[in-house]
């Protein structure tokens, strides 16, 4: 592959509810907010032309919710959202890895959506601009000119976008 530009996005889960203690962390549903956040998160970046070629979302239900919920407004096949197991709560080194295992020759962008701190650690191992914390239901859009793999320090920050930005 030669230098390319690819465009990586990273997706927190939504707000998630803790009402239901009898259920494990991977268990845990979307919170009244978070399931009010996933559709206008989406809704948001149709208006930014935001359009993943692939989605891979860890198999936490808070994860696989947001993903669906955004789906449809993003013109992406909700069938078509891969549940990637090692996206649980990963680590900046384990997304690195999911990401490479993933780019081939004709894709162009790929969003993943997974949990903190990982994807905030992702975000600021990839690019120069780092940021503190991505919030529930946040994004981020990162440029990446890569020639065979997605490396350390090789991204641009391009997008920050969260709920509260959303103008009521």
């Amino acid at each position: 592959m030669n230098h390319t530009d690819f465009t990586l996005y990273l997706l927190r889960h939504a707000k998630s509810s803790w009402d239901h203690p009898d259920l494990t962390d991977a268990e845990r549903p979307l919170s009244e907010r978070g399931l009010i956040n996933a559709p206008k998160m989406g809704a948001r970046l149709a208006k930014l032309k935001i359009k993943p070629q692939l989605i891979l979302s860890s198999p936490a239900d808070r994860a696989i919710s947001t993903a669906r919920l955004m789906a449809p407004a993003l013109g992406y096949p909700m069938g078509d959202i891969k549940t990637i197991d090692s996206l649980y709560h990963a680590s900046d080194q384990q997304l690195l890895r999911v990401c490479n295992q993933f780019i081939e020759p004709g894709l162009e962008s790929l969003m993943l959506v997974g949990h903190n701190p990982g994807l905030t650690d992702f975000s600021n191992m990839l690019c120069e601009e780092q940021i503190e914390n991505i919030p529930t239901c946040g994004f981020i859009k990162i440029s990446l000119n890569i020639s065979n793999a997605v490396k350390a320090g090789s991204g641009k920050l391009i997008l920050f976008e969260y709920p509260r930005k959303i103008k009521a």
